[in-house]
Order: C-alpha cells, then structure tokens, then sequence
C-alpha cells in the first residue's frame, strides 16, 4: 500500500464531475481531501488513457472477504471492509440478515463502534420484519412483524448509526414503523414483501423512501395486479436498490429500471455475502448455510438466491459494457445517488473540492486500476 502524499495532482485522465466528464481533467488531493489549487512541488501521476470516477457507495451489503458483518468478530468485519475497499467501495453500509432480537441488538453494538471509528457509514437490518411469503435467505422461523417498539429497540441498540431498515409493510405494524423510521431520518426500505400496489403506495405516502433490491423478493409485475413493482418505480419519492451482477436480474429488467425511474433514482449495490472476492465453498448466511458454485450463492435447503458475490467495480463494469448505461449514469447510481441517501454527501459521491479524496481509477476497458481513500491509495495505480 502506498504512502500518502502531502499533494498529489492526478492527471490526463477523463474525471466526471457532476456537470459532466471532463476530458484530460486532473483531480488534486492534499492530505485526505480534493482541492481546488495543487501545491508548489505538488506530485503529478499520469492517468491518460484512464476514467477517474468517486469511489463507490454501497448501501446494502452483507460481508466479503470470507468474513460475515453479521456474524464476524471485529476482525473478520475489518477483513471484509478491506474486500470491498479494494474493489472501489470507499464508503459501504454493513447490513445484517434475520435473527433473534438479542443476538440483532448484540451485532448493533458491535458494528456501530466500526461505524463511530470510520470504518463503516452505518447499519442496515434486513429482517426480521419481513413477509414469510418472501423471505429468500432469512429463516422463517425467525421473523416477525415490524412492531414499532421492536424496530425502536435495534434503532436504540444501534446508538445513532442505524441508518435503513428492510420492512414487509404491508404486515400489522408496518405503516407505523415506517413512520417511526421517517421521524428518526433513518431510511424505511419496502422488501421482502408480498404488498399489493395499493399497499406499497400507502407505504410510500407514509414515508418509505427505498426499494430493497427491486424485483427480487416480491411479487413480479403483473398486468392487472401490478404489485409493488410499479408501485416503486413510478414514485420520484423512492430510490430503487438494483443487484447488477448478471444472476439477480434480466439486462431487460435493468433497462427498465433506468428507463422508468431515471439514473437519479437507481442505487447500485452489492447485497455481498461472505463469498464476494473470496471464492466458491459452503458459507453461513445467518443460521442458513450457503453454497457458492460458479459465483452464485444459493442456500443448502430449498436452494433459494442468498446474496451475491458481486463488488461494485464488477457492477460498474457490467452497466457500462454490457448494460450500454451511459458514464455519467452509473456513477450516479453507484456514488452520488447512495450518499445522498445515508445524508453523507457533503463528504463523499463525488469529485470536488472540500469533499474525501475517495476514487477509483479505471483504464479504458472500465477495468478498476487503482481505488484512494481519504487521500490515501489502497490500489496504486502505478503499482497493481
């Protein structure tokens, strides 16, 4: 790993800005911040023939690294940290799966001194208070309804660093929950639901302001039933959670999304389980075992789509080759649009002065080349 240098001038490259993409632009980094002016004597790193985008956001993630957040000591959690890191996520959100409540407000206590230390932006539950019609990888025999007094016990446990909560919000107590959420500026997330649209709307209205990865987990769109599906993506109030690793959604399922919702209104994430940038073999997803083959995750029993393996740069990579996402865009969903959500985007999701000199480099093929956090390189460029 490379030392931080007192001011760095990265240049040659196509940087994008939130105007736009600025062809042979530079990027200059004193300490851990960008600025606006290089330093006399400042050093100067060539990055022609690359793209230098902000670092990456990831909202929804479950571990990497063969390390579990919801499940690891502290170590392991660092471990999976530095995964992700390493594939371009500067900023990542650590998410937990379904369990009792006492062992869930335990983990609140772990994960939020990672968060209070830097290391991560904020927890996210996903379950218990989920439909068990749509539960995927979550054990049945663990979920209950969103009560408000429940859902204010982990926001308590947490200690201010809960920052979004997965609810079935069609189930007795959703609409209050969500409600409760809202007051307390944490995200209400609408998955794992079997809602109709009628019901989803109301969630909606009640303040729910993100779908947990779209399309999966809930009912399919329906032409007289639209479910929660249209519900979601016909709303300017919802951001829409997309899983782009080429196993959890169709391209055309993809294309759908960005075109009726816009770029401004998708977040790109991982829903990474233990396996992602670690490899195939059996894993725990909570009390549920998991086996990964050929990059995909699905559960021992019942064979259910338990995470994914993906990492952003992978994400990035595919929207942009294969998906045919304009730049600009995918940056949007895979930086800018998640912080704003987790309200840190007066520090990081995009490139200009006074915010973290958090970045990742790509060469001409959007291969990930390099990845700074906070003025530092994780991945030099000049090095591999």
């Amino acid at each position: 790993m490379a030392g931080r240098a007192d001011s760095t001038v990265l240049a040659g490259a196509r940087v994008v800005l939130p105007t736009g993409t600025v062809e042979d632009g530079r990027v200059v980094v004193e300490g851990t911040r960008i600025v606006g002016g290089a330093a006399e004597g400042a050093r100067t790193v060539d990055l022609s023939g690359h793209w230098v985008v902000p670092g990456f956001v990831d909202m929804h993630n479950h571990g990497g690294g063969g390390a579990s957040f919801t499940s690891g000591t502290v170590d392991e959690v660092l471990t999976g940290i530095r995964t992700h890191r390493e594939h371009g996520t500067t900023t990542l959100v650590a998410s937990t799966v379904t369990g009792e409540m006492d062992f869930l407000t335990q983990r609140a206590a772990v994960l939020s001194e990672l968060v209070e230390q830097g290391d991560l932006a904020g927890i996210h539950f996903e379950g218990p208070f989920i439909s068990p019609c749509r539960k995927g990888a979550h054990s049945e025999d663990l979920l209950r309804h969103p009560d408000p007094a429940e859902v204010r016990k982990l926001m308590d446990a947490a200690r201010g660093t809960a920052k979004m909560f997965t609810l079935a919000t069609e189930l007795p107590g959703g609409i209050e929950s969500v409600r409760l959420l809202a007051e307390h500026g944490v995200i209400a997330a609408i998955g794992h639901t079997d809602a109709t649209y009628e019901q989803t709307v109301e969630a909606i209205d009640a303040g729910a302001t993100v779908a947990t990865h779209l399309y999966n987990a809930m009912p399919g769109l329906g032409h007289r039933a639209p479910g929660p599906i249209a519900a979601l993506l016909e709303d300017e109030r919802v951001t829409v959670e997309l899983i782009n690793d080429g196993t959890h959604l169709h391209p055309a399922a993809l294309e759908l999304a960005y075109h009726h919702a816009g770029a401004h209104r998708v977040a790109l994430i991982t829903d990474a389980m233990d396996a992602a940038g670690f490899g195939d073999g059996r894993y725990q997803l909570g009390p549920l075992a998991v086996e990964v083959k050929d990059g995909v995750a699905r559960l021992v029993e019942g064979n259910s789509i338990a995470g994914s393996t993906l990492t952003l740069d992978t994400a990035f990579h595919r929207a942009v080759t294969i998906d045919r996402i304009p730049v600009g865009d995918v940056v949007q969903s895979i930086s800018a649009n998640p912080a704003r959500l987790l309200g840190v985007y007066d520090r990081v999701g995009s490139l200009e002065p006074g915010k973290d000199a958090d970045l990742v480099v790509l060469d001409a093929e959007f291969t990930l080349k390099g990845v700074m956090r906070k003025g530092e390189w994780i991945i030099d460029p000049q090095i591999g």
